[in-house]
């Protein structure tokens, strides 16, 4: 069974939002997608793992099926090291209080913790400058090649009081840009942007529990969204056990309930509009699916580990 698919630009994730005044309204979410700046090498790994592909040399297909077998394993822990800037525009820098970074971490750890992964806060920078905070295309990489703390195994959160382009953020999947390589000036755009207002406690009303960032950092292990490809049939988001979805969730309709592919074999043909990488509001969220908490470990265990 195959689900046609579009990544989004750049390999990044986008939650839309209204800009009203200093706390932007949210509307209908949407995704800006492109399949000719996603990473080949992530491509042909999730195609891979979802036609369960046996190509390769014998060195190929062990190391596969080591990183297989620990992703399966519930008694795997993976721990990421996190950094969160918070990069504020000079007339709302007392948006964020010094108590949401921690709060932040903690509705993380709380969204992960049944799927062997929590986040260890490190550091959290402070900055107020008036470009980094909007973050267009050029200022962004500018904000970055300062602000990026860490390995490619560290998740870098940039929280924008006004993040641009309408979006409540993005973030870059795992690809095979370090390879290795211990300079982080080969890796400084992996991370995720975040509006700062959907942290835990900000002004951005029915998203700002901290899921956003739960959101993102699903992209950034290596998950898509479950209405990937936005139809009834194809590979969707390559996983499995995640219901296809013609159309993102928009709030959390559950009377009645939302079924966008009624047709689809399966025990469970409603939309997945409780899984964390749907658009749903925070409160609406419950959890990832067994095959997702593979995903991100076994993504994480190629592309991060040792790196």
């Amino acid at each position: 069974m195959f689900k046609s698919f579009l990544l989004a630009s750049l390999g990044l994730g986008l939650l839309a939002a209204a800009t009203e005044n200093a706390t932007p309204s949210p509307k209908s979410f949407d995704c800006g997608t492109d399949t000719q700046h996603a990473d080949d090498h992530f491509l042909n790994t999730i195609k891979g793992l979802y036609e369960g592909n046996s190509g390769g040399s014998l060195a190929q297909r062990a190391k596969r099926n080591e990183l297989l077998a620990r992703a399966k394993d519930n008694n795997t822990a993976i721990t990421v090291d996190a950094v969160f800037h918070i990069v504020a525009k000079t007339d709302k820098k007392d948006a964020i209080s010094n108590d949401m970074p921690q709060a932040q971490v903690d509705a993380l750890n709380e969204a992960y913790k049944d799927y062997g992964i929590s986040f260890n806060l490190i550091n959290v920078t402070w900055t107020q400058n008036d470009k980094w905070a909007v973050g267009e295309p050029n200022d962004d990489i500018e904000m970055k090649k300062a602000l990026r703390q860490g390995t490619y195994r560290t998740i870098n959160l940039y929280f924008q009081t006004d993040l641009s382009g309408n979006i409540l953020g993005r973030c870059s999947l795992p690809s095979n840009v370090a390879n290795g390589k211990s300079d982080p000036t080969a890796y400084f755009n992996d991370g995720c942007n975040v509006n700062a207002n959907t942290m835990p406690d900000g002004g951005m009303d029915g998203y700002n529990s901290g899921m956003t960032a739960v959101h993102e950092t699903g992209h950034w292990m290596g998950l898509l969204h479950t209405f990937e490809g936005y139809a009834c049939e194809g590979s969707g988001d390559y996983i499995d056990d995640t219901p296809f979805e013609k159309e993102s969730t928009d709030g959390c309709p559950t009377s009645p309930k939302k079924q966008t592919c009624p047709n689809q074999k399966g025990s469970d043909t409603y939309d997945p509009i409780h899984n964390y990488m749907d658009y749903s509001t925070d409160s609406c969220y419950q959890g990832f699916t067994q095959l997702q908490k593979e995903r991100m470990h076994y993504m994480y265990n190629l592309y991060r580990d040792g790196n």
